[in-house]
């Protein structure tokens, strides 16, 4: 009798389970229809939380299952998302808005603009919210890795430089014809470098890439075109904009494996010479090794150890035990202490970048304004490279009638360039920097022409190399 009472209440129990299951579910149908009052066909209705759902039918109806407090999740391409209360509701009618965002894309060809779902040529558009995410000097530098098919290859790692070599419809042409692509600015080609123009003042940069869309500059665009859009006044209240950008700037490249410890090196160097003297000349252990400490001094012109009178530098193939790193040397009656050098300390550091920029922009219907006033002043990696660049900027545009349109901009870029030397310049320190990295340290202020303290003491001034930027951003909005 127990055993029936428990069956019972165990069926009650679960009957009553399912009613309230039933109750708080309930049949959902609806449509759902566009801006115009069309119907959307395919749209995919989910129940939130859950993996029901359905897709509409040719009329835009739809019928499902789902929570009476619940909500439905409404998606088709080309439409915003909709996220739809039920509400205890057993019919709701959905409108989808138009993503303007995606379908309004508008692209800066040859001929004026294009919304990208028209445009059937062959183009890259970079805008500015893309730019900001890297800081360059130069603004074709940002386009390395974002433009597919740009080929760029530069040349010097020097503050301020052009961007290199750029190609994009190939890297050879017949005859002497150039691979360079045309630079177009504001409609207006433009041969001067781009890092006179401050990145935040660029609205785009468009990369036509195929024939038909340059078609417009004919055989001045046949290796490609690179449209650049500077931004413009907008139909709104005065806005003002302050941007603060603080970086460092270091060495990317990475190093061979090398000798860094001074006594591995003098090993290394005095047995090459052993060998030659014992394997190749036949001389005795002990000639071979005596002509072999005499030779690696005489070589290297610097003995950065201290040993006692009477003994080798290197004994037995290795560093004499009782040598201590540091050798005193009297130059003209002056003691002078003699230690290694890195080269790559002397040659290179970490050097700040730091960029500053407000810019005001506002208008009417018929009339805009955008004004802009920038400083940059980068450190080079390379000691005595620098480059520093004030900017002004006017941009006013007007329309006196529908259809007609009159720009004016002006551009003031002021450049203080501090060149790094080349050439002859730096033939002498250049020659002996690859291969010995064990110098001796002098004192600062010794000035001998044409001695090895002198050459040791030379920083390179220019060097090919690469250099990567950290930055840290601070934006204010007026």
């Amino acid at each position: 009798m127990l055993m029936v009472r428990k069956v019972v209440l165990l069926l009650v129990a679960s009957m009553a389970c399912s009613l309230m299951a039933a109750a708080q579910s309930k049949q959902v149908s609806g449509t759902v229809r566009d801006a115009n009052g069309n119907a959307i066909v395919g749209a995919t209705v989910l129940v939130e939380g859950t993996s029901t759902g359905t897709n509409t039918a040719v009329d835009g109806s739809f019928r499902v299952s789902a929570p009476a407090d619940g909500y439905l999740l409404v998606s088709f391409i080309g439409y915003v998302d909709a996220r739809v209360a039920i509400a205890g509701k057993t019919t709701v009618d959905i409108e989808l808005k138009d993503d303007t965002q995606s379908i309004d894309d508008v692209i800066v060809v040859a001929f004026g603009t294009s919304k990208k779902e028209a445009f059937t040529g062959s183009a890259s558009v970079v805008k500015a919210d893309e730019l900001e995410k890297r800081q360059t000097t130069n603004v074709l530098n940002a386009l390395v890795g974002q433009v597919p098919g740009l080929q760029m290859r530069g040349s010097t790692g020097q503050p301020g430089s052009s961007a290199g070599s750029i190609n994009i419809r190939g890297v050879s042409s017949m005859g002497y014809s150039s691979t360079e692509p045309l630079i177009i600015v504001d409609g207006a080609p433009y041969s001067a470098s781009l890092s006179n123009i401050a990145q935040s003042d660029i609205e785009s940069v468009t990369v036509l890439k195929d024939a038909a869309s340059a078609a417009l500059y004919g055989a001045r665009g046949a290796s490609g075109v690179i449209i650049v859009t500077t931004k413009k006044g907008r139909s709104h209240d005065a806005v003002i904009n302050v941007d603060m950008k603080w970086g460092v700037n270091s060495r990317a490249m990475q190093d061979y494996d090398l000798i860094t410890d001074p006594g591995e090196y003098y090993e290394a160097y005095y047995a090459q010479i052993y060998n030659k003297y014992y394997y190749g000349q036949g001389y005795t252990a002990a000639s071979a090794a005596a002509s072999a400490n005499a030779d690696m001094l005489s070589d290297l012109k610097y003995n950065v150890f201290s040993y006692p009178a009477g003994e080798s530098l290197i004994v037995d193939g290795k560093l004499n035990p009782n040598a201590t790193l540091g050798r005193r040397v009297n130059y003209n009656g002056t003691d002078y202490w003699v230690t290694p050098d890195d080269w790559n300390d002397e040659a290179y550091r970490n050097s700040l970048r730091q960029e500053y920029s407000i810019s005001m922009n506002g208008g009417t219907d018929r009339a805009s304004y955008y004004m802009s006033l920038g400083y940059l002043n980068e450190d080079g990696i390379v000691y005595n490279s620098k480059y520093e660049r004030i900017t002004a900027r006017l941009r006013g545009d007007y329309q006196a009638k529908s259809g007609s349109r009159w720009a004016v901009t002006s551009l003031l870029s002021t450049l203080f360039r501090i060149r790094t030397l080349t050439g002859a310049h730096l033939q002498t320190p250049a020659t002996s920097l690859p291969t010995r990295r064990v110098w001796p340290r002098s004192i600062p202020s010794i000035s001998v022409p044409s001695t090895p303290t002198e050459t040791c003491r030379s920083r390179p001034t220019s060097m090919a190399t690469s250099r990567t930027t950290t930055v840290w951003h601070r934006a204010a909005t007026a």
